[in-house]
């Protein structure tokens, strides 16, 4: 990493506050180099807090740009942080509405040449392409990383049709208790506590409503750019991870953008900004990557962006199971078109005799993280024991290598007797030692074989055909190695089970098969792509101090023999405690627990808890946040449980609890 500490242009930055049509107003932090020449400005716009919890991050890339000769302005959403009003649903309306009106502004001040460009990781990367598709005319270009285009199938809800159990509950869990955090009296001013409980008098846990609407229906169709990609009028740079869950939306992107207007990047990252050097890498020269993306877009120079392939790709070479890797082995690759006629499918045939899978219950617990972060635990250990609980086959890879680029599918003939099921599906690469990698992987509710919009029940009894896809990948499978497929009939807790699952399914081999997208290899334009070390500005120095505590284990599994129950705990480990140098002290401790008993799908439980303080004892403000948040399942619906506890000092400012119950639709 280089951590520079001078750039082309000096730099300045002061805290604003941008009005809204309604009169709310958003808190921003704008970076700019200092000249008397307009430049363009770039946005990142997000819930998270710029004064504390991304001021870390923010500190790196956003002094940068400006050190570069852009403007660079982070702004959080309404009713976050220190901004005004009262927070609302991801994505909803007002915020692309409120995003709109901060893109104009911004092209409205002296100090900017009228073009702006939006930027953001995971949620920064959803609303730029959102607002993207709205088409405000300033808005020239975006690089949006670690994003989706749908919203109801590549995201952090429904996966493959079924209830993403491990996020959706985990991931509403920590929006109410970062919803409920309060502004800051050194931004905010005196009026910060009135703010705050105006502010929580809004929130609502959004698993309700993410819950209620159990198909791909009007609610997440809204902000999935998918439904309409002529709508982005914007030059868009699509950034993913193999080991992020949103990658595919790279490759959608560069098929169904015009190709003068869109680039691909699929590094080996995780859900992180490919310079920040978080495992697994390589990282790269991020930061100067987008650079050129900028000054093409936004200031009209050549920089040769666009003459690269339309997408680069890196190709991971085979590797050990770990749950974590420094750096990956591989290369990177170039196609100038996507689909790429260098890209084949190659139909592998299952074989054998019909085969009855009723996979354990507690199938899927080896499955690692939905969202790696770049921590100790993140990603799937040895397979193996996974492999056991499901029906394998296998493929031996002899003579050259098999290269595989872009997203695999299986074609099986199942036969169900009940009317409901899952299907999932792991690619793995076994070494000679019989080591078993996972290299991507896929789901299917059965119900949802007819399209996710519907509910189709089985015919107990049928025999069908059902096809679907895997997460895209990019790996090489070496001579001497077996290319398994491995099917279960369970996967908790990515896969929240059915009533009645537990039964499984059979699978009839006549027919099925796997189709792998085998890449041919191009020397000439994979060996022309490189990239600069990583470049950042200088840190922020922020202060992480020892603790009383014992460490927690990120991942703990926990069986109870006796009664067959299996538990998962885990430590998200999102930053712990930490000092910043305007004298703020921030602590937040999580833990997320998921419980299934092995022969019974309706025993599945999941529970999150979640402790937030901010504290400056200089001013005497002393804050808490803390939630509880529970689902289950009786069968036929549903069953939320949230708790809300807010204190200012030792008075409890905020309590309250809700209960849902909701009708199940598959």
């Amino acid at each position: 990493m280089i951590i520079r500490t001078s750039f082309p242009h000096e730099t300045t930055h002061e805290d604003v506050r941008i009005p809204l049509p309604d009169g709310t107003r958003l808190y921003a932090r704008i970076w700019r180099p200092v000249t008397d020449v307009p430049v363009p400005a770039l946005l990142e716009y997000l819930p998270y807090r710029l004064t504390d919890w991304t001021a870390p991050r923010d500190r790196q890339r956003h002094p940068w740009y400006a050190g570069h000769g852009y403007a660079s302005v982070r702004v959080d959403l309404r009713g976050h942080g220190n901004s005004e009003g009262r927070p609302g649903d991801e994505y909803d309306a007002q915020e692309l509405a409120d995003g709109v009106a901060v893109v104009e502004w911004l092209a409205a001040q002296p100090w900017c040449t009228g073009s702006v460009g939006m930027f953001g990781i995971s949620w920064g990367g959803f609303n730029a392409l959102q607002i993207a598709a709205l088409a405000p005319e300033p808005l020239k270009a975006v690089v949006t990383v670690c994003s989706s285009d749908d919203r109801y199938d590549n995201d952090v809800h429904y996966l493959g049709g079924s209830v993403l159990a491990v996020d959706m509950h985990a991931w509403a869990a920590t929006m109410l208790a970062f919803a409920a955090r309060p502004p800051d009296p050194e931004y905010a001013g005196e009026g910060w506590r009135e703010q705050w409980l105006s502010r929580l008098d809004a929130v609502e846990p959004l698993v309700h409503t993410w819950l209620a609407h159990q198909t791909r229906d009007a609610y997440w169709r809204h902000g999935s750019v998918c439904e309409d990609y002529g709508a982005i009028g914007a030059a868009v740079l699509a950034v993913g991870g193999w080991h992020d869950p949103y990658r595919d939306t790279v490759l959608r992107l560069v098929e169904h953008l015009p190709a003068d207007r869109v680039r691909g990047l699929i590094g080996p990252w995780s859900h992180q900004y490919p310079d920040r050097g978080l495992p697994p890498g390589p990282a790269i020269g991020f930061l100067q990557e987008t650079l050129r993306w900028w000054d093409h877009w936004l200031k009209g120079e050549d920089t040769g962006i666009m003459a690269e392939p339309l997408l680069r790709s890196w190709i991971s070479g085979s590797h050990r199971p770990a749950t974590t890797y420094e750096r990956l082995p591989g290369r990177w690759t170039g196609d100038t078109a996507w689909p790429s006629p260098a890209v084949t499918p190659v139909r592998y045939a299952l074989q054998g005799a019909p085969v009855p899978v009723a996979s354990p219950q507690h199938t899927g617990l080896d499955a690692g993280r939905f969202f790696p972060f770049g921590n100790a635990a993140d990603l799937p250990p040895d397979q193996r024991e996974e492999d056991a609980k499901s029906v394998c086959f296998e493929f031996p890879v002899a003579g050259e290598p098999v290269e595989v680029l872009g997203r695999p599918r299986v074609v099986v003939r199942l036969r169900m007797d009940v009317p409901h099921g899952q299907i999932a599906a792991r690619l793995c690469d076994v070494a000679p030692d019989g080591s078993s990698t996972l290299v991507t992987r896929g789901a299917l509710n059965l119900s949802a074989r007819a399209g996710r919009d519907r509910v189709v029940s089985w015919p107990p009894g049928a025999v069908q055909e059902v096809s679907f896809e895997l997460n895209g990948i990019g790996h090489a499978f070496p001579p001497g190695h077996r290319i398994r497929l491995a099917l279960s009939s369970a996967y908790w807790p990515w896969l929240w089970p059915q009533p009645g699952s537990d039964a499984g399914w059979t699978l009839d081999p006549a027919g099925s098969a796997l189709e792998l997208p085998v890449r041919t290899p191009e020397p000439e334009v994979d060996g022309a792509i490189g990239f600069e070390a990583p470049e950042q500005a200088e840190p922020l120095g922020v202060v992480f101090p020892e603790t009383l505590d014992e460490p927690r284990p990120e991942r703990v599994v926990v069986r109870d023999v006796a009664a067959g129950l299996w538990r998962l705990e885990v430590d998200p480990k999102y930053g712990g405690t930490r000092v910043y140098p305007d004298g703020l002290e921030y602590t937040e401790d999580a833990l997320e627990t998921y419980e299934i008993q092995e022969s019974d799908p309706v025993s599945a439980r999941t529970r999150s808890e979640w402790r937030i303080r901010l504290h400056r004892p200089d001013r005497g403000w002393d804050t808490r946040v803390e939630s509880r948040s529970e689902i289950r399942c009786d069968g036929g619906a549903f069953l939320t449980s949230d708790e809300l506890v807010c204190r200012d000092g030792a008075e409890i400012v905020f309590h309250r609890t809700w209960e849902r119950r909701i009708p199940r639709e598959r």
